[in-house]
């Protein structure tokens, strides 16, 4: 088997029915990238007894159930498993990485589908138009699916990060398009948030009546395009899908 180049994991008890996973690494881009990698095998290998695996930017939460298993068992998995990720298949030959996806999400900006944008604007220094810009000229890429399976994104590029809302929005539409810090989001189900809204996409990101509900994941790489409200509605926006497959 192949050591990864990020060395080994931290497994580490979380209550009594879970472990969380991390990377001890100086550097935040490898940490955040291995760990990504080491959920894709994790996933592919799922150990006995291991009921849920829940993302975060840097970390990874592993639910078990103690009646089936014990955190030295899914520790030991955990463990053995960072051994191959990202680097050796589970045969110690070299793993090809999954295909990156590109995506290119038409989204509307304007006051009624961004009633943020004008104060992110006011925030970091710019007129409204030039933040639609920076948000166009962006190249985000996915860090993890958040609740209800919402990509979350890093790449936001303007001239300051940007702060949530002191006051969280109450009911969300779906489609909005939200951003905080240098991150960004899609609402995939109508809800609350602390996030600012500077837009939205016709597309529908998240589908639970589909075998595959979303068709991205961590490491895919998204652009927002700048649509007018008209365009929108001409647009055939169903399911959104990677730029190289067809509807």
């Amino acid at each position: 088997m192949t050591t990864a180049p990020f060395g080994t994991v931290t497994a580490e008890p979380f209550g009594d029915s879970a472990v969380m996973v991390t990377v001890p690494h100086a550097e935040q881009t490898i940490r955040r990238s291995a760990i990504v990698a080491f959920r894709d095998r994790f996933l592919a290998h799922r150990p006995h007894g291991v009921l849920d695996v829940v993302s975060g930017l840097e970390s990874l939460l592993i639910e078990f159930d103690p009646l089936r298993t014990a955190f030295e068992h899914v520790e030991y998995a955990a463990r053995l498993l960072a051994r191959w990720a990202p680097g050796g298949g589970s045969g110690g030959g070299p793993e090809l990485p999954r295909a990156v996806r590109e995506f290119a999400v038409p989204v509307v900006f304007d006051e009624e589908t961004g009633p943020d944008l004008e104060s992110v604007a006011e925030e970091v220094g710019l007129k409204p138009a030039e933040v639609v810009e920076g948000i166009a000229k962006s190249t985000f890429t996915i860090a993890l699916l958040g609740a209800a399976m919402a990509p979350m994104m890093e790449g936001l590029e303007l001239p300051a990060p940007v702060r949530r809302r002191a006051e969280p929005r109450t009911d969300v539409v779906p489609g909005s398009i939200m951003v905080a810090g240098d991150n960004a989001i899609i609402q995939p189900f109508p809800g609350p948030t602390g996030w600012r809204v500077v837009g939205r996409t016709p597309h529908t990101v998240v589908d639970i009546s589909r075998p595959d509900p979303v068709s991205f994941g961590p490491g895919d790489v998204m652009r927002f395009v700048p649509v007018t409200r008209d365009e929108a509605a001409a647009l055939d926006a169903g399911f959104l899908l990677p730029v190289e497959v067809s509807p």
